[in-house]
């Protein structure tokens, strides 16, 4: 396959459009990582028709899936978690082809984590952590065990990211494998929610409590960027206000649920302001303090 590949790599590499190439090859004969290829190659352009487009070869028995990917397109992905993959396959993949070191600069970056690509994963994934243990809770209120069961595993698994992204890391698909090294506090409420030998409905209820308390404790932290925001003026924001900001539109569809913990748990208040209609006020939102 590597040399059924080595001609679509040179010829890229002799474009200067082509910043670099890397490959990655399959490992285990399941393997996440490549889609089950055998090997994938990716190649960085600075220009391209289509931000991404993706071809699929086979020969002598052996697939390969050829990526060809706009720079534009990847930081978004990086800075987003747009396609995890991506940021496994810089990390991982053996560099073919590196203009000016381009890819070299690339997993600098994603060893360094810059604060403030940090502090807006943050809070994309606080977002769908708080949304997913509403649903949870609402869920087992309702007595929907097994769907309850399902959205505090999303729950725990948002945590797991979150976490990974406190330490300055980008969380990768094998996920867990990384909480285990370096937070054990959550990975061990992973550990007991999926070993738990509870029935459905206490072991449930028991890692509710428990997921309350630790995204309790780590809420201010996570929601920085968008707090940033709201401290750039001192008159109290309207929601449609918020939601129309720019920097908040990665975690836009999130923010009702945002908003309603942090102001359940006082980390922002509600402000009434008199509309037209008697009695009626409309919401408005300042940090509390």
């Amino acid at each position: 396959m590597e040399n059924f590949l080595r001609p679509i790599y040179q010829e890229r590499a002799s474009d200067l459009n082509t910043l670099g190439i890397l490959t990655v090859e399959k490992t285990k004969p399941n393997s996440p990582e490549t889609d089950n290829f055998d090997i994938v190659l990716l190649i960085i352009v600075r220009e391209a028709e289509q931000a991404w487009y993706v071809k699929h070869y086979e020969s002598e028995n052996e697939t390969a899936a050829l990526h060809v990917i706009m720079e534009e397109k990847l930081i978004n992905w990086i800075d987003t978690s747009g396609y995890r993959r991506a940021v496994e396959w810089i990390i991982n993949g053996k560099v073919v082809f590196d203009r000016n070191e381009y890819i070299t600069h690339l997993k600098e970056k994603l060893r360094e984590f810059p604060e403030d690509n940090r502090s807006l994963r943050k809070a994309m994934e606080f977002g769908k952590l708080v949304k997913n243990f509403n649903e949870a809770k609402a869920l087992f209120d309702s007595e929907e065990y097994k769907d309850a069961n399902s959205k505090v595993l999303y729950s725990l698994h948002y945590l797991a990211r979150l976490a990974v992204i406190e330490k300055g890391f980008y969380p990768e698909v094998t996920v867990w494998n990384q909480v285990k090294q370096i937070d054990l506090e959550v990975y061990k409420l992973y550990e007991e929610f999926i070993e738990s030998k509870e029935d459905l409905k206490k072991k449930i209820e028991l890692m509710v409590i428990a997921l309350d308390f630790v995204i309790k404790s780590r809420a201010e932290l996570s929601v920085e960027h968008l707090l940033d925001i709201m401290k750039e003026r001192e008159e109290p924001w309207a929601y449609a206000e918020l939601i129309n900001m720019p920097e908040i539109k990665n975690y836009k569809l999130d923010l009702s649920a945002m908003i309603s913990y942090l102001e359940e748990k006082g980390v922002i208040s509600a402000i009434l302001e008199e509309t037209k209609g008697k009695g009626v006020y409309q919401r408005k939102y300042k940090i509390s303090g």
